[in-house]
């Protein structure tokens, strides 16, 4: 078996807290890469992307790189379309990222935007 490295031991941890707490609500799971964020609401149970938004759609791209306005963007944009799909609570799912920088800005803006979590 393979040694894991501090970031999957981190997914694995957050992931079994999740099921733990999450009971019926969907998923809000976050990924961020080098030059983008991504952050998707899922439902489990059915395996269903509810809503999603991303630095990669067309007017979040006008915006430069991967910074803390462009992840504060993405969970507005992402709120705003949960609350359009009826959803308003959900488990917020970091992966292994720490809850920092453009991850917590997502977070925040997400919880403006009207999602609770």
């Amino acid at each position: 078996m393979a040694k894991l490295n501090t970031f999957d031991k981190r997914r694995q941890r957050v992931r079994t807290s999740l099921r733990q707490r999450a009971g019926d609500r969907p998923r809000l799971s976050v990924h961020r890469s080098g030059r983008h964020i991504y952050a998707q609401i899922i439902v489990d149970g059915e395996g269903r992307t509810v809503a999603a938004a991303s630095t990669l759609e067309k007017e979040a791209r006008a915006k430069t790189g991967a910074t803390v306005a462009s992840a504060q963007e993405v969970g507005r944009k992402l709120a705003e379309r949960a609350k359009a799909a009826g959803i308003t609570r959900v488990v917020f799912d970091r992966g292994g990222f720490l809850f920092h920088g453009r991850v917590k800005a997502l977070a925040d803006a997400a919880r403006e935007g009207g999602l609770e979590f």
